[in-house]
């Protein structure tokens, strides 16, 4: 059932106007702080309370303007789009009380800016996962490049501007490839809304015409999410302080370029479509790729945050393998790992933010015996890594359980083995910070004297790493994200058998 309510709208707005509220409250940081905390408890209830209609398959629809008879700019829960806002409305409330803690301890300039550019990206957020239409998700998805820059130019020095130039030269460039696509698709299909298992058929155009689309939107969608060769960013952008990494890698910006990859393959081309045309198998092998060679790159970065972000490219490519399969158990999988990567990766990069805090060190090298001064947080990581790895009853292995399974029904168990080797090497770049955490020790020990920390970082890596857990050993805990991933890919693969084994 379609039910016409304006709580999409609601999701999607209350973060704009926390924004502005924020922006009028420079003078007073407790008001301004405030008013960012109070969205974001709004912003998850609004996405709360969609979630049970939702599971019992009914749409919520809101029409913000209608452009012509056939486009309108409309917001629309289907159970795809709920697992991204369900996510990141979470996300936001325990990376909102971290970056009170890190702003402050860490005497942060431009920080009602700061605050009021991260709601803006909210918002957007909200948009691109509620977007019923490849118009609406345009809109958004350049929203959040404009908002998410000055976020990466916080610090206002050479090295800060340099990479905001190149993370807007990469996501502007993605832009404008995607909007040519959807343009493309328009006079295609003369239709431009998104439709589980692909709006496009092979006897739309020429098999080369689609072809061609389909490049031209997956690399718009793969700037985003960091897939190699198109990631030179996102390491760049690591000179952000660390709350702005963490929104990044795990509610933001490359977030959105994955679920941009998983509407194009599951919701405009479509299983069938894709199969027909014989391309989808290069977008897998460029996914394998990028695994590989990503974590291979991460084991050679001492910078912490580099490190991370490295692990990331190659992490998010699981998603894109994972969609590149195109059977229902890797389409599940693609969707579980969006959760569970943004999980981990939001609790590394806390972890991450607490460390460079309390020790003034950013190398690896550096990070003797860590572990005794920070006991909790290096807990917290250790967690976080062995999850990213693929640990049992940490959420990663849920859903690299469900992708390897794909692989398996999809005929190319192949593939299988990138992800083991990727499970090692993620095994190998992180597990070495935890053994200088926990197992090194420093001389010069007695002599460091270490920063000051509030209790408004640790707890939210606390409850993050509980996520963490919650979801590995019981993976359809309320919100249910494991039961809006089996919704979508069975609504994608419905009338597809696609010669599964």
């Amino acid at each position: 059932m379609t039910i016409v309510d304006c709580r999409p709208f609601l999701a999607v707005g209350v973060s704009l106007l926390a924004a502005l509220l924020i922006a009028f409250s420079d003078k007073r940081p407790n008001v301004r702080e405030a008013w960012s905390t109070i969205a974001s408890f709004i912003k998850f209830g609004i996405i709360l309370s969609m979630v049970p209609a939702v599971l019992n398959g009914d749409v919520y629809t809101y029409t913000l303007c209608q452009i012509t008879d056939t486009v309108g700019l409309t917001l629309r829960t289907d159970p795809a789009g709920m697992i991204f806002a369900t996510l990141a409305s979470m996300l936001w409330v325990p990376i909102n009380f971290y970056s009170i803690g890190y702003m402050r301890c860490n005497n942060e300039g431009e920080q009602t800016g700061y605050f009021a550019a991260f709601a803006v990206c909210m918002s957007a957020c909200m948009g691109i996962a509620l977007a019923e239409n490849l118009l609406t998700f345009f809109i958004f998805y350049e929203l959040l490049t404009l908002a998410s820059w000055p976020l990466v130019l916080h610090k206002r020095n050479d090295e800060a501007l340099l990479a905001s130039r190149k993370y807007l030269i990469y996501t502007l460039i993605s832009g404008q490839l995607f909007l040519a696509g959807v343009i493309a698709v328009y006079c295609i299909a003369g239709s431009i809304d998104f439709r589980a298992g692909g709006l496009l058929t092979i006897d739309m155009a020429p098999k080369w015409v689609l072809q061609s689309v389909f490049v031209l939107m997956i690399l718009a969608g793969s700037v985003k999410a960091a897939v190699m060769p198109l990631h030179g960013w996102l390491p760049a952008a690591m000179i952000a302080p660390t709350p702005v990494s963490a929104l990044l890698h795990a509610v933001a910006v490359v977030k959105t370029g994955v679920f941009c990859v998983l509407r194009i393959v599951c919701f405009v081309f479509g299983p069938k479509l894709l199969a027909q045309l014989g391309i989808i198998d290069c977008l897998a092998w460029a996914a394998a790729i990028s695994i590989l060679v990503s974590s291979m790159i991460a084991l050679r970065q001492d910078n912490l945050k580099r490190r991370l972000a490295f692990s990331t490219v190659g992490q998010l490519s699981y998603i894109v393998l994972g969609a590149a399969l195109i059977s229902p158990l890797s389409i599940k999988g693609a969707y579980l790992h969006l959760v569970a990567h943004a999980v981990m990766k939001i609790t590394l990069f806390m972890c991450a933010g607490l460390i460079i805090t309390r020790t003034h060190r950013n190398n690896i090298s550096e990070m003797y015996g860590i572990g005794k001064k920070l006991p909790v947080t290096m807990a917290c990581f250790t967690i976080a890594s062995l999850g990213i790895a693929g640990m049992p009853f940490i959420v990663g292995f849920i859903s690299k359980w469900n992708l390897a399974l794909g692989a398996l029904q999809a005929g190319k168990p192949l593939y299988i083995l990138v992800w083991v080797a990727s499970a090692l090497l993620a095994a190998g770049y992180l597990m070495p910070v935890c053994q200088m955490a926990y197992f090194r020790s420093d001389p010069r020990e007695k002599f460091i004297q270490y920063g000051a920390f509030s209790l408004k970082m640790l707890v939210p890596i606390c409850v993050t790493t509980a996520v963490s857990v919650a979801l590995g050993v019981i993976p359809n805990i309320y919100p249910h994200f494991y039961r809006l991933a089996v919704m979508a890919s069975e609504a994608i693969c419905a009338g597809w058998t696609g010669g599964w084994l």
